[in-house]
């Protein structure tokens, strides 16, 4: 009877097989996007997945979400120095003078407009705590630190010394290349210039992450006040940004993911003190990220607001990247605890009983050693058996119906941290960003980058 009904459901699925086949017929393989851009103060990327279409929107954070947009100085400290100060000098990483092993010139980034390509790093990078191990270098003056990529990478979660419009593919003497010796990565925008603005001259300037979080901006060549660059076709921003991830229910389908972004924390830094061999630091602070027991969490001295989620095992005020599994593991309501709740010793008195009672325990070796073996074989073999006799059947199943579809479409595309091959249509926007993988002996993508808000 088992036989029968497994068979069964065998030919139901391949049954579905054929009929799924069917309606996805002719359907092309890749996402469809759309996109509404508008001016908000506190951004948002909202992404929602309903079967094969996704779109993106950017609305305003819900009045009861927990924000912090403006540089609260919770998460850097920063100084800026002028070109007549000593620290100035010695912060700038003379590239010209590394080996030549050190320094890696971007071919693709070199020659093009509104690209960005992936790179990984040597080491981890802590980045409002969280540890990094690959970034995405832009031409536009920044570095896009999330872990998905999305059209608008120049919305948030960025280190950018200066985000603008420029053009590296303009003239040949235009590089950008980077040297990460295992305790310092570096970005340089060499003699890099502004689309529709050559004539301004050339811009030189690089982003230093030490891989003790310190960032810090240094600008050897800063032709023109950069208040007079346009943000019209690029946005102009200079400092760091970082989101977290959320989903939000959507009336359209039930079963759809929507998935929004929203920016918690920025430095923004001001652009009038941007000058020619001026240079800025960041010096991370303590988050609550890095205590990994609930005794340092609640009683540190460095942090403030810490709570302690012992199912996920961290600590954390509930603002960061990792908020929707914060959310989805009710770490809010379980952080209201203190250490003792989850430190469960056994008392003494059960101890000691326990301790009493164990000399009593008697055992005796099994009478019926041979016969208990001699059915767990007969088990296995008989399984065996009827594994092969239903592989048999299901395969001359599928040889005698050549016009139906296997049931392979339960087996789905391995998701990744980023989504490939998006084709993006922009209303209101200049242009898109496109995901490539490159062949070749080493895994880099590019992305031609553009922005939308």
């Amino acid at each position: 009877m088992g036989l029968y009904a497994v068979l069964l459901i065998c030919l139901s699925q391949a049954e579905l097989g054929r009929v799924w086949a069917q309606e996805h017929e002719g359907k092309p393989p890749f996402f469809n996007v759309n996109t509404q851009c508008r001016s908000t103060n506190n951004t948002t990327i909202t992404t929602t997945f309903l079967h094969n279409r996704l779109s993106i929107d950017i609305s305003p954070l819900p009045d009861n979400m927990t924000r912090i947009v403006e540089d609260s100085q919770r998460y850097y400290r920063w100084q800026s120095f002028g070109p007549t100060e000593r620290q100035t000098a010695s912060l700038w990483v003379d590239m010209d003078n590394l080996h030549k092993n050190q320094v890696r010139i971007h071919g693709i980034l070199s020659n093009a407009h509104r690209q960005a390509a992936r790179v990984a790093l040597s080491f981890d990078f802590p980045f409002y705590g969280h540890q990094l191990r690959q970034i995405i270098i832009a031409t536009g003056g920044f570095i896009y630190m999330g872990e998905i990529t999305h059209r608008m990478l120049t919305a948030t979660q960025y280190v950018a010394p200066l985000m603008a419009n420029f053009d590296p593919s303009f003239s040949k003497n235009s590089t950008v290349r980077y040297s990460d010796n295992g305790n310092l990565f570096v970005v340089q925008w060499d003699k890099v210039r502004i689309k529709d603005r050559e004539a301004a001259g050339p811009f030189t300037f690089q982003a230093a992450l030490h891989k003790n979080g310190t960032i810090v901006f240094n600008y050897k060549d800063i032709p023109l006040p950069v208040e007079e660059i346009n943000s019209t076709e690029h946005p102009l921003k200079v400092g760091l940004s970082d989101a977290f991830m959320g989903y939000l229910p959507t009336s359209q389908l039930s079963e759809a993911k929507r998935r929004t972004i929203y920016e918690y924390h920025r430095v923004a830094i001001d652009t009038t003190k941007i000058v020619s061999g001026s240079a800025f630091e960041f010096t991370p602070l303590p988050t609550c990220l890095q205590h990994t027991s609930c005794d340092l969490c609640l009683t540190s001295n460095l942090t403030s607001g810490c709570g302690w989620c012992n199912t996920l095992q961290r600590c954390s005020d509930g603002i960061d990247r990792h908020r929707q599994e914060w959310l989805d593991y009710n770490c809010p309501e379980e952080a209201k605890g203190m250490c003792e709740d989850y430190n469960t010793v056994l008392p003494e008195a059960t101890m000691s009983s326990f301790n009493h009672s164990s000399p009593d325990i008697q055992t005796s070796p099994p009478n019926n050693g041979m016969t208990e073996n001699t059915a767990i074989i007969a088990g296995v073999v008989a399984a065996l058996v009827l594994l092969v006799a239903l592989t048999l059947l299901a395969v001359y199943y599928i040889n005698t119906h050549p016009t139906v579809a296997p049931p392979f479409y339960l087996m789905q595309r391995r998701t990744n941290n980023y989504w490939p091959s998006m084709k993006f249509r922009n209303q209101g926007c200049h242009s898109s960003y496109a995901e490539v993988e490159l062949g070749g002996h080493e895994k880099e993508g590019f992305i031609e980058a553009e922005h939308c808000c």
